[in-house]
């Protein structure tokens, strides 16, 4: 097997014989004979054990893990985790919650001790069943590509190479390495689990399948194999895709151009939806296609959606021109709306009022009407509005909506229109809806700045009298 693995080697990028490889060690017979290979090869190899605590006998397999190392010489580390607290708290079952941390704790040791690569010790079996648990979760070509056997960038380290040099090795195979070479490998009885999907795949699905299709699991790796060089055609395009829609990217969100997002083919939105997924929740698996599907539905009727839930506690919601990608938990940034809080202030003219954000409300009079209505009739800015002086039925102020509030546009012959539903219709993002300002006399609503101005104190023909209000930005 050892000249086998060196011949993997040389196919898929050869090892740095002058820097440390970090292996993952869980003690059975894939990750011992893996380590066993790597280290009578002469490579510089550091062995890390996730002590996962979901079983009694973890302590033992951590101890013997330890052993094995403290036999080579080599550097051993371990590290505890409270697995089921952690797929508790982050809504993940305890086999995704598992790969996930013990992941985050490999390369992190990676990047503490500079390492060219994580070895992990995944088999051609473990291969076949990847793909077929991804193809019975209804994912798309990236799941059912399976694994890569060198992989850098990858879902945990832009610069570490994830490494599995074992992919073309059958589990049998590694069974009669440690026999042969006299290697007690640990035996993990959450693997004979069949309440754990993976499990049941093995023990069942595969099986059966088998009696159907002889040499099924030869055919789902050349399926892989296949489908790995489709990607590499796709990738390139999906890239482009992402760099154009994508706005921002932020711990725990990820925002596109929502015009641009829905320009893309039904297909490729489906792919910027699962990458922005795996950007906020990498090497996330659980993507079925009513994850995706449920993003699509939410993106073509945003307002009679709002958000949804899409998985291991991540939403999709429109907000405007924006699409969301983000955790439940994450404070949003904002995006430099104009607000209004506390109690309503007074607009006196000529003179300001300062709002959040850096905005201002500015009025003043105009004293050339004729001028004044040729600008009002031309007006295009929809934060500049100019009202009838005469009309209006007190002092103006300036608050955020109330109960109730509506508004007589013009262009509407006097038709009202609520508030609540003018920002539903005109798209003001939902978190900045409750402080939007509003320029009211005093209770009736005489302009919502960017989107309204009233019938009642518009520019008419006969106006002798107006005032210019404006909305300005300081920066």
């Amino acid at each position: 097997m050892i000249e086998k693995l060196q011949e993997t080697f040389q196919k898929c990028c050869p090892f740095d014989f002058t820097r440390i490889l970090v292996v993952g060690v869980s003690g059975g017979p894939d990750s011992l004979s893996l380590l066993d290979i790597l280290y009578k090869a002469g490579l510089r190899v550091v062995a890390a054990h996730m002590n996962h605590q979901l079983r009694e006998e973890a302590d033992q397999d951590a101890e013997h893990v330890q052993r094995i190392a403290d036999h080579y010489g080599i550097p051993c580390v371990i590290k505890v985790e409270d697995v089921g607290g952690y797929a508790k708290a982050h809504m993940l079952s305890v086999e995704e919650a598992a790969r996930i941390v013990r992941y985050r704790f490999l390369f992190s040791e990676a990047e503490k001790r500079e390492a060219q690569a994580v070895v992990v010790g995944h088999t051609a079996d473990d291969q076949v069943e990847t793909v077929l648990m991804h193809l019975l979760r209804g994912a798309g070509l990236e799941g059912l590509k399976g694994m890569e056997a060198w992989q850098v960038p990858n879902a945990w380290s832009k610069e570490v190479t994830l490494a599995r040099p074992l992919l073309e090795t059958w589990r049998e195979e590694t069974v009669a390495y440690c026999q042969e070479h006299g290697l007690q490998a640990v035996i993990d009885q959450t693997n004979f689990d069949r309440t754990y999907f993976r499990n049941r795949l093995r023990h069942e699905v595969i099986p059966m399948l088998e009696t159907h299709s002889p040499h099924l699991k030869e055919k789902l790796v050349r399926l892989a194999e296949v489908l790995r060089g489709d990607w590499q055609i796709l990738e390139p395009a999906v890239e482009s895709a992402w760099r154009e829609s994508l706005r921002q990217v932020g711990d725990g969100f990820v925002s596109f151009n929502g015009k641009l997002f829905n320009e893309q083919q039904v297909g490729m939105q489906r792919r910027l939806v699962r990458r922005a997924m795996d950007q906020l929740r990498p090497g996330l698996r659980d993507i079925g296609f009513e994850t995706v599907e449920r993003a699509l539905v939410c993106l073509r009727r945003p307002i009679q959606r709002g958000q949804v839930d899409l998985a291991s506690g991540l939403r999709l919601f429109v907000e405007g021109e924006t699409v969301w990608v983000a955790t439940w938990e994450v404070d949003l940034p904002g995006m430099e709306w104009p607000e209004v809080r506390g109690e309503p202030v007074k607009l006196t003219r000529p003179g300001s009022i300062s709002l959040e954000n850096g905005w201002e409300l500015v009025l003043e009079d105009v004293f050339d009407v004729k001028e004044g209505k040729r600008l009002a009739y031309e007006n295009s800015d929809p934060y500049t509005a100019w009202l009838d002086a005469d009309q209006l039925p007190g002092e103006l102020e300036v608050r955020s909506r109330r109960e109730g509030d509506c508004i007589k546009p013009l262009g509407m012959e006097g038709h009202s229109v609520k508030i609540t539903d003018l920002m539903v219709n005109v798209k003001i993002p939902r978190r900045a809806r409750a402080g939007w300002p509003l320029v009211c006399c005093p209770d009736e609503v005489l302009w919502v700045p960017g989107y309204a101005t009233s019938h009642t104190s518009g520019v008419q023909s006969d106006t002798k009298r107006m005032f210019l209000i404006r909305m300005v930005h300081s920066a």
